[in-house]
């Protein structure tokens, strides 16, 4: 993770900007000396939240096995999906 100082957005925000999206990583901006802000491209603040969701649906997942509850079989699931996408060209 990049650390800079607030000021870099402030004097040079199209370079600062190029610099998050050349990263794809967050970038911490200090404010006199200290820890402030988190700052990141849009695409990869949208992979971040995506990968949250992922992991919130495995761990449901994860609980559901260990709860004994049946599993649903790939089959079926595609079959639904299927029909939904056959059902909304129609």
């Amino acid at each position: 993770m990049r650390i800079k100082p607030s000021t870099a957005i402030r004097q040079d925000y199209t370079g600062f900007a190029e610099l998050c999206h050349s990263i794809d990583e967050p970038v911490v901006l200090t404010l006199n000396g200290e820890a402030d802000l988190v700052v990141m491209s849009y695409e990869a603040y949208q992979r971040s939240e995506a990968r949250v969701k992922l992991q919130a649906r495995l761990r449901a997942a994860d609980q559901q096995i260990a709860n004994g509850e049946p599993l649903v079989d790939a089959k079926a699931i595609f079959d639904r999906i299927k029909g939904r996408i056959d059902g909304s060209a129609q």
